[in-house]
């Protein structure tokens, strides 16, 4: 088997955990796939079920590697080399732990409001867990943010953030997003590309339900 531990960078890990794949998590695990690439990092997709066909744009992504065993299997050897994005973890993620961990692991569950504690599946396997404070963020925040602390070396607290930004839909209604959001240079929410404008289908049709 070939090393999945990416040359430059760390490797970041999602174990998919969902029979399906809904676009908003296409477009999130294609921001990720894209942000690594660009950092020298690796994105691994793990746990995918064979009969879960990723979308094209997905399949050519760059950086993207796709498994159908789960974090155990894969990395059986490595195990103190991975840590566990879990907000239920007693100690936050701080750049020495780059020195420390290799492998990042998010359990899928990140996106989720409410929260579904689903990273105790990944809990109760004995990995080292590490916290990105108390706010909800999405997958690829919480990937973004840990990609900034182990491989940039800036602490948590020093990465601008927005929480909870609220998302025009039109004119009359906007929407509170329930999440923690890295700000980018031009100081607005980094998002991936295209999911401002699921998120205003997904409200419009959400409204036009209700008439």
């Amino acid at each position: 088997m070939a090393n999945l531990n990416s040359p430059t960078g760390k490797t970041f890990v999602v174990e998919h955990l969902d029979p399906e794949l809904e676009e908003w998590s296409s477009l999130e695990y294609f921001a990720i796939a894209s942000e690594c690439h660009e950092s020298g990092a690796q994105f691994l997709l793990s746990s995918v079920p064979q009969s879960l066909e990723l979308p094209e744009r997905l399949q050519q992504a760059k950086s993207l590697k796709v498994e159908t065993r789960g974090i155990e299997e894969i990395y059986a050897n490595q195990k103190d080399r991975v840590c566990l994005l879990d907000p239920a973890a007693s100690r936050d993620l701080s750049p020495d732990d780059g020195d420390t961990f290799d492998i990042f692991l998010f359990g899928g569950i990140l996106g989720d409001d409410p929260p579904r504690d689903r990273t105790s599946e990944l809990r109760k396997k004995g990995y080292q867990g590490r916290r990105l404070g108390p706010v909800q963020m999405t997958t690829d925040t919480a990937v973004r943010v840990t990609r900034i602390v182990v491989q940039d070396r800036v602490a948590v607290d020093k990465i601008p953030s927005v929480d909870h930004p609220e998302l025009k839909i039109n004119e009359n209604e906007s929407t509170e997003m329930p999440f923690r959001y890295v700000l980018g240079k031009d100081g607005q929410p980094i998002m991936p590309e295209g999911m401002v404008d699921l998120i205003k289908k997904d409200s419009e049709k959400g409204l036009s339900d209700l008439l």
